[in-house]
């Protein structure tokens, strides 16, 4: 049974690339989401079975990832899948209508929002006489346009070359065309298959060189920074979960934060002066996804390293969103694959970002359904709006510089060089001028800027 959507038909823009493809105007594309009935996901560790999303959910996803690349949708499609066809995946009924729908639709692409094998790929191009994306290859794609620095532009290639390795199953002349659907099928034969893939293993290797390349540059810019001793900490999430806005509302940046799924790729980092003058260094990483594709976590693994290496890491969950639950699975899932245990309370703060979309029933609700005795509470923000921001930022400096205190320090004459850091770093309570010259201020500052000031009046003293 498929419950079909009207799509939106509006969209426009520019029409994805696809190498090998003279575009003259918008992509015109169909959707399928095929849902397996029989397909239950365990999780790999524990084997205890993963939530799974609602069939509109996946729907939704599915066509906010096509239109990422402003794919032109001309029909969209939730499929029930019980018994999978290892030729097609889909029954032949539901594979002639599809075809039936691209004939008349014109479409050049359908995309089906399922793992394919390259022989169901194949095999749906010939007969839907279209290109087929499964979901592997549509993040690809999108990545490939999202993708704006050197090392992002490399990572992309090398995982589009690792997945296209496994379908060379016809043959070109040159790699600059991607396998097609009609039109694209024919060649020469197995000699070239060989060749094809002995160029993409050269290429393959080149770009993990150049890669390396990159990757020790970003360790030597990651060992300044220790010497610079400023905590890094990292915003992880779902893709469209909000960490652009945050990272704009906490830094005053104006990184591209759009409603829209991977609107950013490359890493962001800025350095940040918290209230009470703790400097850290925020970064902004790619967005999380449902089963991102393996080649994209080897590609993309020295950019998560930033992860890796923080201080201290806001998991920031879309509350808002019905499937909140399962998306907080899938990005705890990633983290545990790059050695972070998301349950470390010391490490990790859950933030829930887009409460100013519930109502206030909701919002209690959630916030008391978080309240987890084994871990701290979440901290629950909008970045649009500002709420729970300052919250937020007494959280961070507090993991970073410890608790506030009070001090009271008098500054000699020799030494009110020192006033202005004062000022900078702590909060002023009160400042009493002296008649010998000197001033005694007081004033609440973190762990870490107390021990900075007894070192800097010592010193000054012994100097």
């Amino acid at each position: 049974m498929a419950r079909e959507k009207d799509a939106d038909a509006t969209v426009r823009g520019k029409p994805a690339h696809h190498p090998g493809t003279e575009a003259k105007g918008p992509t015109r594309a169909v959707v399928i989401v095929p849902v397996l009935t029989r397909h239950q996901r365990n999780d790999d560790e524990t084997n205890r079975p993963r939530l799974m999303r609602s069939a509109d959910a996946r729907h939704d996803e599915a066509v906010g990832l096509a239109r990422a690349i402003n794919l032109d949708l001309i029909h969209t499609a939730v499929v029930t899948v019980n018994d999978p066809r290892p030729a097609t995946l889909l029954g032949s009924g539901k594979v002639a209508e599809f075809a039936e729908i691209v004939k008349e639709g014109h479409a050049e692409v359908v995309v089906v929002d399922h793992p394919l094998t390259p022989v169901q790929q194949r095999n749906l191009e010939k007969e839907l006489n279209a290109k087929v994306l499964d979901r592997t290859g549509l993040i690809l794609e999108i990545f490939g346009e999202r993708a704006r620095t050197k090392e992002g532009t490399l990572q992309v290639e090398l995982a589009h070359l690792n997945y296209q390795k496994g379908r060379l199953v016809r043959s070109w002349t040159h790699l600059e065309r991607q396998r097609g659907g009609a039109g694209f099928l024919g060649g020469p034969g197995e000699t070239q298959i060989e060749s094809d893939r002995r160029q993409l293993q050269e290429k393959i290797i080149k770009l993990k060189q150049e890669l390396e390349t990159v990757r020790r540059t970003r360790d030597l810019h990651r060992a300044k920074r220790r010497k610079v001793p400023f905590p890094v900490v990292a915003i992880v999430g779902y893709t469209n979960a909000g960490k652009s806005t945050l990272f704009n509302r906490l830094t005053g940046a104006d990184v591209l934060a759009q409603d829209m799924l991977f609107a950013t790729l490359d890493p962001t980092l800025r350095r940040v002066r918290l209230p009470h003058g703790t400097p850290i260094i925020l970064s902004d990483t790619v967005g999380f996804i449902s089963d991102l594709p393996t080649h994209l976590i080897a590609a993309f693994r020295a950019t998560l390293e930033e992860v890796v290496e923080a201080d201290l890491v806001l998991h920031l969950r879309d509350i808002s969103d019905p499937d909140t639950a399962a998306q907080a699975e899938d990005v705890e899932r990633i983290l545990a694959d790059l050695g972070v245990d998301a349950g470390d309370a010391k490490r990790v703060i859950e933030v829930w970002n887009k409460i100013d979309r519930l109502d206030e029933g909701n919002r209690t609700r959630l916030l008391a359904d978080g309240a987890d005795a084994n871990k701290a509470p979440p901290i629950a923000v909008s970045a649009v709006t500002g709420e729970g921001i300052d919250g937020l930022k007494a959280i961070i400096e507090t993991r970073m510089a410890g608790e506030l205190e009070d001090l009271t320090v008098t500054i000699e004459p020799a030494q009110f060089g020192l006033v202005d850091w004062l000022y900078r770093n702590g909060d002023v309570v009160s400042r009493s001028d002296n008649d010998d010259g000197s001033a005694t201020i007081s004033l609440k500052a973190t762990q870490s800027a107390r021990e900075e000031i007894e070192n800097r009046l010592r010193r000054k003293n012994n100097g």
